[in-house]
């Protein structure tokens, strides 16, 4: 593999630099020195800010758009061969990086680097450890997979030696690094285009904390799915928590909800005793995320009042229950859950958010995983009291295995919910403008292009 000098700076090409962590390493580089030049196929606020950078950005994916003196290609999984820029990088003989592979190696000039991993919550407890770290003064580098107010978007570049960032499964990318602390949320099945099964899943957790060095900490939910064969003989410490298990090292008690559904609890933490929080976002998955977090910091040995502070100041990230404004009175949320577990934790932060009529306008997110996922779908979404199913988002995919909305509608229906399948952006919204009423929640939800709808019913 192609390795960076991070103190002779050279030119690197991204092909997809608007992607929400490509953006992010390119400006961070940007700032160390480097010349950036990168493509993506539409612009975005993400190119325009790396373009007033400094950075050569190009519309659209063509060969030319490689300057002749590049000293290396970055790109992103979602990349293919016949991309023609990652084919003529080839054909010149470019040393060529992954977007994991460049994050390794960044990483590796960090001495305190921290990596959240997990099939669900990563941006959320990465948003909360940012918090945290800010309340502590701790001037980290933060690469977040969301758009975080606090740090006025996906990246900021710190001073110290601190640096967080998320830690994709997806192709094993998270194999690529090697964090000082390591976070495991839970282990779930996704990505089955990728991965065989939930074992096959579970394996590639266990190497990514095999990654933890021996003078480091994995952060793991006690209850995680295959927790023993990921924990077992690992060299590093290990530190549990959960939002149920009073015998985790970090764990939580006295659990009360205000009437926006936010809880307030006590945190139980083996090495400090309790102290209290009170979190802005609601949810009881965000006790858990939030308690993730606080096992992190406290390994890092930042303050109890620092992860208090830091907690109760984050108020959320954009798509993550998001309150967009209103239609017809009726309050509106966008959310960017798009699997059956993150789907069932938005529903039941819902049930806690006051309302009369709860509608949700979802959009499925790649033809494989809700084929995979079909009846967990079904199930789940039936508890809605008014679900619109938008076409299927493809994403990296073609429309080949026989999966439609319209078939997802019927499933959710004969699981007792009310779906309807919707052809267009446009008629969902006229759906919503005529029957939404004041007191009414409505939910877009899904991790394509339906948050734009969101913003429809609210401008």
């Amino acid at each position: 593999m192609y390795s960076i000098d991070f103190s002779r700076p050279c030119r690197l090409h991204f092909i997809g630099i608007g992607g929400i962590s490509m953006s992010g390493l390119a400006e961070v580089l940007l700032d160390e020195g480097f010349a950036v030049s990168g493509s993506d196929r539409a612009a975005s606020a993400l190119t325009d800010h790396l373009k007033g950078l400094g950075a050569d950005i190009f519309i659209g994916q063509k060969a030319e758009n490689i300057p002749e003196d590049a000293d290396a290609v970055v790109y992103t999984a979602a990349i293919k061969a016949d991309n023609p820029e990652l084919a003529e990088a080839v054909r010149r003989g470019l040393p060529l990086l992954t977007r994991a592979e460049l994050l390794g190696e960044l990483m590796a000039n960090y001495p305190d680097s921290i990596a959240v991993a997990g099939t669900h919550g990563k941006t959320t407890t990465t948003s909360m450890l940012a918090h945290i770290l800010l309340a502590a003064d701790a001037d980290p580098t933060v690469s977040v997979g969301g758009i975080l107010p606090a740090i006025g978007g996906n990246i900021r570049i710190g001073k110290s030696g601190s640096f967080l960032t998320e830690a994709c499964e997806y192709t094993n990318s998270f194999l690529a690094l090697s964090p000082k602390v390591g976070v495991i949320l839970n282990v779930d099945a996704d990505h089955l285009d990728f991965f065989k099964d939930l074992d096959d899943i579970t394996r590639s957790f266990r190497k990514f904390a095999e990654k933890i060095p021996a003078d480091g900490t994995l952060v793991i939910d006690s209850g995680c799915h295959g927790f023993g064969e990921i924990t077992k003989d690992l060299p590093c410490r290990v530190v549990t928590f959960s939002e149920s298990d009073a015998g985790a090292d970090v764990a939580a008690s006295d659990i009360e909800y205000n009437n926006s559904g936010c809880a307030s609890f006590t945190v139980n933490a083996e090495d400090c005793g309790a102290f209290s929080v009170c979190l802005q976002v609601p949810g009881s998955h965000n006790i858990s995320n939030a308690l993730a977090a606080a096992a992190a910091a406290l390994s890092m040995g930042l303050s109890e009042g620092s992860i208090a502070e830091g907690l109760g100041a984050f108020g959320g990230t954009k798509r993550r229950f998001e309150e967009k404004g209103s239609v017809n009175g009726a309050a509106v949320v966008d959310d960017y859950a798009h699997h059956p577990t993150e789907i069932a934790a938005t529903l039941a932060a819902a049930k806690r958010f006051p309302h009369e009529k709860l509608y949700v306008v979802f959009q499925p997110h790649t033809y494989s995983r809700t084929k995979l996922l079909f009846d967990d779908f079904a199930k789940v979404l039936s508890a809605a009291d008014k679900l619109l199913l938008l076409d299927v988002y493809a994403a990296r995919e073609k429309d080949d295995l026989g999966i439609s909305s319209k078939l997802l509608a019927d499933a959710v229906n004969a699981c007792g919910g009310d779906a309807s399948y919707v052809p267009s952006f446009e008629a969902a919204e006229a759906f919503i403008r005529e029957n939404a009423r004041p007191g009414d929640l409505v939910i877009t939800m899904g991790a394509g292009s339906v948050t734009g709808l969101s913003d429809a019913l609210t401008k």
